[in-house]
């Protein structure tokens, strides 16, 4: 089976990415320490865009990401990081 790939992009409201990339670095490092299915979550800025990250995630399979969506790591990153986002866009991908 191939695994199950995203891609996200936030882009944080002005003034809002010193408290957001600690939030969000927190819960990568939960993901890939608690869940098994999580097999790489890796964190990244774009040079020269500090109010956007973007984020490469790999799991086992569309269960191990419904897992992690309902994780309380990721339900509470979710809740406290709401109104720090101006967009997330969530982009499927398939691995060849």
């Amino acid at each position: 089976m191939k695994p199950f790939t995203i891609i996200v992009e936030f882009v944080t409201k002005p003034g809002a990415m010193a408290a957001f990339l600690p939030l969000m670095l927190g819960n990568a490092r939960a993901s890939l320490e608690n869940e098994p299915g999580c097999r790489r979550f890796d964190v990244l800025r774009p040079d020269g865009e500090d109010d956007r990250i973007l984020l490469y995630e790999i799991y086992d399979d569309r269960a191990a990401f419904d897992a992690h969506c309902s994780a309380a790591h990721f339900t509470a990153f979710d809740r406290a990081t709401r109104e720090m986002v101006a967009r997330k866009t969530v982009t499927f991908c398939q691995t060849l």
